[in-house]
């Protein structure tokens, strides 16, 4: 079986996962790029900004997008009132009036309203949010129009895996993701020329948002074929960065070992002088939907608890995650055990008392505008936290995670 009918006829396996993003692809492409090192099929997506970096730099963003969500909101709430007046109107039918919408047999003919023009053009947008554009290499003329409709400013390509392995999720491209870099373009000035460092980067795409404000992003991850696409994504959108003059670093960081990978001869290790660099100016470090693992959960706690021990500065970490709901047999009812195991090992290192450091955390409003096209969903919106962490005296880094433990 080549290839393209691979793409025809899926398999999906028992343990095979598939991001909500990229459920709702388009049926008219499902053309991919290119096979990765482990056969994998790999996308390439384009992912429209509400609004472009041009207009970033320039300062004109949050209240166009806001005005232009409120306009959104108006628009509704303008249908919903006369959605409920029609309502009230049928309410009123006299009893002649319910006679006349039996049929012959006694059964209610139920009267729908028709559907204006408003109500398709919403669904068209509610259809559109999520819906990454998938090409071919070496057929630019299948999205020449794409790239008409959407200048470079305004665009981000991701290359990306779809229905993969749980191993490999990091392949994907996720809400949670999308959550974040919503954040730091809204708090752009906040971010401004800070040193970052992002842990389970993945694809990229919170890196690359990252990186059209701050100084240097580290993006880390696990996986040679997962960062060698994380390496092509920045290449991607380097102009992005440009205007800024923000730099991403493609890193692996195992957070199931205690120290940095400094092999030259490894991809993607560290040098002497990017430790240093990243010890004496990281402000920032971000996660975005890590959280689906125990083990892994237990793992980024004490990675995190390592790195803040040695940062010179203090720092503020942003995490974003879903929250999930599964059955379970064991509790024969709908859970969320990998977000609560997430709480539970939160509230330990907020509650921690070691003499050294001081973890606060504080959940974030998520009544910031949206500056991606996605969807943002109920339990996306309750799940982002932040805390701040300051070091009164050094650790060294292979400080053992005693404390926060939970295996």
């Amino acid at each position: 079986m080549n290839s393209a009918e691979e793409m025809d006829n899926p398999t999906f396996r028992s343990d095979t996962v598939l991001s909500d993003v990229h459920l709702h692809c388009p049926s008219k492409r499902h053309l991919m790029v290119r096979l990765n090192a482990v056969g994998q099929p790999v996308f390439l997506s384009y992912f429209k900004l509400l609004w472009s970096t041009e207009d970033l730099a320039s300062g004109k963003h949050v209240r166009e997008v806001t005005t232009g969500r409120e306009h959104q909101c108006r628009s509704g709430d303008e249908l919903c009132d006369k959605d409920r007046s029609n309502i009230e109107k049928e309410g009123e039918l006299s009893s002649e009036g319910v006679e006349a919408l039996l049929d012959d047999d006694g059964d209610l003919e139920v009267v729908r309203r028709p559907r204006s023009a408003s109500d398709l053009q919403a669904e068209d947008l509610l259809r559109d949010i999520v819906c990454p554009v998938i090409l071919m290499k070496g057929k630019e003329d299948a999205f020449e129009d794409e790239e008409q409709e959407c200048t470079c400013s305004d665009v981000v390509k991701i290359e990306h895996t779809m229905a993969t392995p749980l191993e490999d999720v990091g392949k994907q491209v996720w809400r949670a993701a999308f959550l974040l870099a919503d954040y730091i373009l809204f708090k752009r000035d906040t971010f401004r020329c800070c040193s970052v460092l992002e842990l389970g980067g993945g694809t990229g795409i919170t890196s690359i948002i990252m990186g059209t404000v701050a100084k240097r992003v580290y993006c880390t991850d696990v996986g040679e074929d997962l960062l060698t696409m994380c390496e092509q994504n920045v290449a991607l959108n380097k102009h992005l960065m440009e205007p800024e003059g923000g730099e991403i670093k493609v890193k692996e960081l195992d957070w199931l070992k205690d120290e940095f990978c400094t092999d030259p001869e490894a991809p993607y290790s560290w040098s002497e002088e990017e430790i240093a660099d990243l010890l004496d100016h990281c402000s920032v470090i971000m996660a975005a939907d890590v959280f689906y693992d125990d083990d892994l959960t237990d793992a980024l706690f004490r990675t995190l608890y390592r790195i803040t021990h040695n940062l010179r500065n203090s720092c503020t970490v942003y995490l974003a995650l879903e929250k999930r709901l599964n059955f379970t047999l064991r509790h024969m009812d709908v859970t969320c055990e990998a977000y609560s195991h997430f709480r539970n090992t939160l509230n330990d290192l907020e509650n921690l008392q070691d003499g050294k450091m001081k973890y606060t955390v504080e959940p974030i409003k998520l009544d910031f505008c949206q500056s991606l096209v996605y969807e943002r969903i109920e339990q996306l919106l309750s799940c982002l936290v932040a805390f701040s962490c300051c070091a009164t005296t050094a650790a060294p880094w292979s400080l053992p995670w005693r404390h926060l433990s939970r295996v």
